[in-house]
């Protein structure tokens, strides 16, 4: 009985973990693999745990299961941030261009989004898995269990502090990311702006529309690899973001 309890303990951890795991909780990916995968993640994890001592108290287990999924949400969350950002910064950067119309099918989100957005978050999937770096978020899942046992930890002020501070630092990282292009359109719009003043008979809106585009389609190309570094680097950055959280849940 206490093998199982602690199972399934790791168990619920881990389903709540992989609902919001990045790529792995996409829309097109089947939930029975999803399940399948949680419970093969608990088989592997759960015999180098301590066991846990079972309680006499129903509404005590009970407690603990509730418990386990929600920590297994948190930490997804904090694994997928980096997804998130990479929407926002592509609805600036689609809203910016004047590609925000025509929003399209993301198949990595349960919404429809623009395609910048769309494409930034196939990018960063591609490097996710290129790079490995969802072994280390697996790893870091296993490592959660050190700082925050099965049937332990607390929500505390410090973890709603701590994760507000990520989710904040979402809007800077998209804004650096789409800087490039934001400085390229705010350029084009000034200049368009003094060619109003100087030509009143030109199109200003049909002609701006056109060069914005052109232009933010140019930049977004011509720093694509360095898009790229951003996301990279703040991809490696998940595992310990994972581990920080676990260990702010699990202090005593």
């Amino acid at each position: 009985m206490p093998d199982l309890l602690n199972w399934l303990l790791v168990f619920l951890r881990a389903i709540g973990f992989l609902t919001i795991f990045p790529v792995f909780s996409g829309p097109n990916f089947p939930v029975q693999i999803r399940v399948a995968l949680a419970a093969l993640l608990a088989f592997l994890v759960a015999p180098v745990l301590p066991t846990v001592l079972v309680r006499p108290d129903f509404w005590a287990v009970a407690g603990w299961m509730g418990m386990e999924v929600g920590f297994g949400l948190l930490l997804g969350f904090v694994s997928r941030m980096v997804f998130y950002a990479l929407e926002i910064c592509g609805g600036l950067m689609a809203t910016e261009v004047g590609l925000m119309l025509p929003a399209g099918i993301n198949p990595l989100a349960p919404s429809s989004s623009s395609e910048l957005s769309t494409i930034l978050q196939l990018a960063a999937a591609m490097l996710f898995l290129s790079l490995n770096l969802h072994h280390g978020l697996l790893l870091a899942f296993q490592g959660s269990f050190v700082f925050l046992p099965s049937g332990g930890g607390h929500w505390r002020e410090s973890v709603l502090v701590d994760v507000i501070g990520r989710s904040s630092h979402l809007f800077w990282f998209a804004l650096q990311v789409a800087a490039p292009v934001l400085a390229v359109t705010f350029l084009v719009t000034v200049v368009f702006a003094l060619l109003s003043r100087a030509v009143p008979q030109m199109n200003v809106f049909a002609e701006n529309f056109s060069v914005r585009l052109l232009s933010g389609l140019t930049i977004i190309g011509l720093t694509g690899s360095l898009m790229a570094q951003h996301i990279a680097n703040f991809l490696h950055r998940l595992p310990n973001d994972v581990l920080r959280v676990a260990q702010l849940l699990g202090a005593g």
